[in-house]
């Protein structure tokens, strides 16, 4: 098993070494009231998508710390909480 720390948003990804893994993230959000539940579940669902990818990636080999690739997934998150 290998543990992979990323220095965003608390990401963590656990690789099981036969091709498949976990992640976690700090990254989901709760809603407060029905008034925002709508809204967070959206920002939920796009969240999984982009963890999804991320450990994919880190499966597939691709080096998920990379300055790059930590600027995409900031620029992922970032770009999708601003057009909610």
């Amino acid at each position: 098993m290998k543990t992979i720390t990323l220095s965003v948003f608390g990401i963590i990804v656990n690789l099981t070494g036969d091709g498949g893994g976990a992640i976690t993230s700090n990254l989901k959000e709760t809603a407060i009231d029905s008034s925002d539940m709508y809204e967070v579940n959206d920002y939920n669902c796009a969240i999984d998508g982009i963890e999804s990818m991320i450990l994919a990636h880190a499966c597939a080999g691709i080096d998920i710390e990379s300055p790059a690739y930590l600027e995409g997934i900031e620029t992922a998150v970032e770009g999708y909480a601003n057009n909610l």
